[in-house]
């Protein structure tokens, strides 16, 4: 989906022009990946729009720098504070939301102690990720998820999506909307950009972080809301079969959000229809996101933006 440019983006605690926002070709990210972001939505709202679970996603930008012994220079109240801004400024909602930290004119070379950390904010408007109305049809990819103390999965890393970039055109290119990959011992990970549930027998079944998963925050959201659902709720590793044999199986993630899967390597996920464990979670989760059910879990950071269009689950 091309980028729809707004008016401003934040960097290093200034609005600049969407145009300024412009990096040196000499910059050690470019050359090495050193890069740390994230990915957030805002939601229009009955009464105006909110960021959905912002402190959550900015401190997993904090962690993911320290991995990577980036140490940012703004608080966690400052990043929240900061995407506020920008929201309000551009007055663009719903809207996704991009913070990215990175390493920038330095020096070259494989250290990058000496090459600045910025921080950059942009925002605009996005819709839906992973194609498919009637539910995704996905393959298992041939290219694994990063090994165990290769590169550290719970950071959110630019460097990381390489990796995910091969599972997603493989996947294009042999007329899929996306790739489920595997870990190094052959158990499920994770799509592309999105965590993976499966519902058996009544069950969510959903992998480990220890699989080479990302931490999600739509994935902690959803388990959540399972548990306060009373849906019996599981995660332990999967292997791949399981897909050919669930009742039901769907992604989640910040830009798939809660993603029905209709088939897996061309079979068909139960009778091809969205679940009735999916349907009841993608509700909660969207009534709660677009602000038409309580926001019982303290998930919704407001911004004053108006939305013009109708909100609906």
């Amino acid at each position: 989906m091309p980028i729809q440019p707004t008016s401003k983006i934040w960097h290093n605690g200034n609005l600049i022009p969407w145009d300024k926002a412009q990096l040196h070709v000499m910059s050690h990210v470019v050359h090495y990946g050193s890069s740390v972001f994230e990915g957030i939505r805002c939601y229009g709202q009955p009464q105006g729009a909110a960021v959905f679970r912002l402190p959550e996603h900015m401190q997993r930008l904090i962690d993911s720098g320290k991995i990577y012994r980036m140490t940012l220079p703004y608080s966690l109240d400052q990043l929240t504070s900061a995407v506020v801004e920008l929201v309000e400024a551009n007055g663009v909602a719903p809207c996704y939301i991009r913070p990215i930290a990175l390493r920038g004119y330095g020096e070259v070379g494989v250290n990058p102690k000496n090459s600045p950390i910025e921080i950059y904010i942009a925002n605009y408007p996005w819709g839906k990720y992973v194609p498919g109305d009637d539910g995704a049809d996905v393959c298992i990819s041939s290219w694994n998820r990063l090994a165990p103390n290769t590169m550290p999965s719970l950071a959110k890393a630019g460097a990381n999506y390489m990796n995910s970039q091969l599972i997603r055109m493989e996947a294009d290119i042999n007329g899929y909307s996306e790739g489920i990959a595997l870990d190094v011992n052959g158990y499920l990970s994770e799509g592309s950009g999105e965590n993976l549930f499966i519902v058996r027998n009544g069950v969510v079944y959903t992998s480990p972080l220890a699989n080479s998963v990302l931490s999600g925050i739509t994935r902690d959201s959803v388990l959540t809301l399972a548990r306060h659902l009373g849906i019996p709720v599981v995660e332990q590793s999967l292997p791949r079969e399981l897909l050919y044999i669930a009742d039901e199986v769907f992604f989640t993630g910040t830009a798939a959000e809660v993603t029905p899967i209709r088939s897996v390597d061309r079979i068909t996920v139960a009778d091809g229809k969205t679940g009735p464990i999916t349907k009841q979670l993608a509700d909660e989760f969207f009534g709660i996101a677009n602000g038409l059910r309580p926001d019982r879990f303290g998930w919704l950071t407001p911004v004053n933006v108006s939305v013009e269009q109708t909100v609906t689950v």
